[in-house]
């Protein structure tokens, strides 16, 4: 087991409720998934990462049966769910324009798929009213979707997928459509509300910042394929490529060498780091977070570089400059430096990531196990 596996196993959240093994999708000519492989705890959030068009909101409908797979098995709580039509999958599905009934009031919307059910009357009004308090919308029941705002449609959608007490619950992109405030408290709000309800969330976006803040576990996807997966402090931490590295975050992806074990090589400098199991000389890439990084005098830091440009964004200077082989630097820093001005950079070994080329997720893991 991983050393990842093991933080995963940590959460204290057992049972798998949903598996994809093999899984492929093509279209004509055109695949848009390849060979995806993961398992889906109970209990937990999740979130599918990745630009538009990397396969993502493909997953969430094969999960919900409006897609079936090319190849592979989709599992549900250990049993093969290929070919179970929609409507007898224990999900519910929140869409990104809420896709709520306008000549309905919000408890007839909440209502709706209960009534389908032939739930009885009186268990529809409990079941309705137990949803609208667990997204803080007890009192809306007879009020117009025409009436309420963006994030009190987007409860109502919540609270109408809730009321079927699905097993998971699927969000594509739910947040995109609301302000950056709003977006900002619907974050809280949703992860809240998973808490509380202990079930599975399967969370779409292509929001790097929404991710990290919101789940348990990531899949960061591109091209078809789930490039890494695990928790947000893992894949920001321990991108295994450049694609994760410069997707998820801002980053400083510089060339270099692995001299040693411990020992990195990169802006005509050698640096102790943390990371191991490379070949001697083995051209790399090595990443610095911009956080990470401290302003000091020039030739008193472990790199010197010159002031490009620099922008005040209220916490702090997002700052860009370049050192003598042209790399680029990226800084967030609240000490105030000038364009042009000659300035050291000072790090930690802890602050140097080790990338090599080509790795893939089960050699990364193998590689962090064995000198961890």
């Amino acid at each position: 087991m991983s050393t990842r596996e093991k933080r995963k196993e940590g959460l204290g959240l057992a049972g798998n409720v949903i598996e994809f093994r093999h899984i492929s999708k093509s279209y004509d000519e055109t695949q848009v998934l390849k060979q995806i492989d993961f398992e889906i705890e109970a209990g937990k959030f999740y979130t599918l990462l990745g630009p538009s068009g990397c396969g993502k909101t493909t997953i969430l409908r094969m999960i919900a049966g409006f897609l079936q797979p090319t190849a592979g098995d989709i599992l549900f709580e250990g049993q093969r769910v290929n070919d179970l039509p929609a409507n007898r999958r224990q999900v519910n599905t929140v869409f990104q324009d809420y896709a709520l009934f306008p000549h309905l009031n919000v408890a007839q919307n909440v209502a709706f798929g209960l009534e389908i059910k032939k739930v009885a009357k009186g268990q529809i009004a409990q079941k309705v009213e137990e949803a609208l308090r667990l997204v803080q919308l007890s009192g809306y029941g007879n009020r117009e979707i025409s009436e309420l705002s963006g994030g009190q449609k987007q409860r109502v959608a919540i609270a109408r997928a809730i009321a079927n007490e699905p097993k998971v619950l699927l969000l594509d992109e739910p947040l995109s459509a609301l302000d950056h405030k709003l977006r900002k408290e619907m974050q809280s709000e949703l992860r809240s509300l998973q808490r509380r309800l202990g079930i599975t969330f399967i969370f779409v976006t292509h929001d790097q910042e929404e991710a990290l803040a919101m789940s348990d576990q990531i899949f960061v996807m591109n091209a078809g394929k789930i490039l890494q997966s695990g928790t947000p402090v893992d894949i920001y931490d321990e991108p295994i490529n450049h694609f994760v590295a410069d997707f998820i975050g801002e980053s400083n992806i510089i060339p270099g060498k692995m001299k040693a074990d411990y020992v990195v090589s990169f802006d005509g400098h050698e640096f102790d780091c943390v990371d191991a199991g490379m070949k001697q000389n083995e051209p790399v890439e090595v990443v610095i977070r911009p956080e990470d990084l401290d302003i000091t005098a020039a030739n008193t830091g472990q790199v010197n570089v010159t002031v490009d440009t620099q922008l005040f964004r209220g916490v702090d200077y997002q700052i860009t400059a370049h050192d003598v082989n042209d790399n680029e630097w990226k800084i967030n820093s609240i000490h105030k430096t000038t364009v042009g001005q000659l300035v050291g950079l000072a790090f930690d070994p802890e602050d140097i990531h080790v990338m090599r080329y080509g790795e893939d997720e089960a050699t990364f893991d193998a590689r962090l196990e064995r000198y961890e």
